[in-house]
This record gives structure tokens, C-alpha cells and sequence, in this order.
């Protein structure tokens, strides 16, 4: 009886552990390194988005279909706002959107610009933004809102390396 009182709570729990699988990483010093570590030898698509960007919330949920769409598609989220934005304000738009169990870090230093140089000195803060990193680490960026077909043909290369 109390192995079956233990089941019951625990699958009433579930929903709750599984509701904060989009709780946003805390991108900050040494987050790129770490990002681009753990998806090494994988394609990879990192989409730089942000609350503050208009374009960027209305691409989130064309994101959300080609995820579906492409199960093979390894997809990080980076909320790069250029003031850090709560957690839960991230999390919940990721949610709306269909994305709220892809992986998601949002920029949590307010010196946003030193976060930006680590992921491209080059880069100058626009969004939405695309890196699209094969399995050697070669990126290619696509600034402003993603060409979803020039992204499944580049999945397409991929697949058949």
C-alpha cells in the first residue's frame, strides 16, 4: 500500500519536474566555451533571440515547427537581450511558443558586450542571429530573421556527412 502512495505521488509530481525544463542556463563569462563543449563533434544550431526584439518573437514559433518538423536538428536557444531579462519572462515565451523543452540560456550579465565578443568579436548585437556550427566547429551566420530552407539544407549536408 505505501509502495503505491509513493507511485502516486511521484506521478503526480512529474508534470511539475518536467514544467521547468526550459528554465534558461545563466549565460555569463566562460558560457560560450562551456555551450560549444557540450555539442562538440554535433551539428548544431544555436538561434540568438530576444524578448525585446520584435522579429525574434515572431520567428520563435517557426522554430518550434521545424524542431518538430526535424528531430535530427540539435537546437540551443540564447535569449541576448541587451538588458538581462528574468528567467521566467524567458522561460514562459519559450513555453508559448512550442519551445519550452529546447535547450535555452538567456544573458545574465549586464555587460552584455564582453558576452558577445565570446561568441563572435565581430558580432555587434543584432537580432535575431544564426550560428550554425558543423561537426569540425565551422560557423556559419545568418543575421536577421533565418531562411528556414537555407537551415534544412544545411541539415541536409549535414545528415549525409
Amino acid at each position: 500500500m505505501r509502495k503505491a502512495a509513493i507511485l502516486a505521488l511521484l506521478l503526480a509530481l512529474a508534470p511539475l519536474c518536467n514544467a521547468h525544463a526550459a528554465d534558461p542556463q545563466p549565460f555569463e563569462r566562460g558560457s560560450w566555451a562551456k555551450l560549444r563543449a557540450a555539442h562538440e563533434g554535433q551539428p548544431t544550431i544555436v538561434h540568438l533571440w530576444g524578448l525585446t526584439c520584435a522579429p525574434c518573437l515572431t520567428e520563435l514559433p517557426e522554430w518550434a515547427k521545424l524542431e518538430k518538423e526535424r528531430p535530427d536538428m540539435r537546437l540551443v536557444l540564447l535569449a541576448a537581450d541587451p538588458v538581462p531579462q528574468p528567467p521566467a519572462r524567458v522561460e514562459e515565451m519559450l513555453t508559448r511558443t512550442g519551445l519550452g523543452k529546447t535547450e535555452s540560456w538567456s544573458f545574465a550579465d549586464r555587460f552584455n558586450e564582453r558576452l558577445r565578443f565570446e561568441i563572435d568579436p565581430a558580432w555587434s548585437g543584432e537580432l535575431p542571429r544564426t550560428l550554425m556550427i558543423d561537426r569540425e566547429g565551422k560557423v556559419t551566420t545568418l543575421s536577421g530573421v533565418a531562411d528556414l530552407a537555407e537551415v534544412k539544407a544545411w541539415l541536409d549536408r549535414q545528415a549525409k556527412r
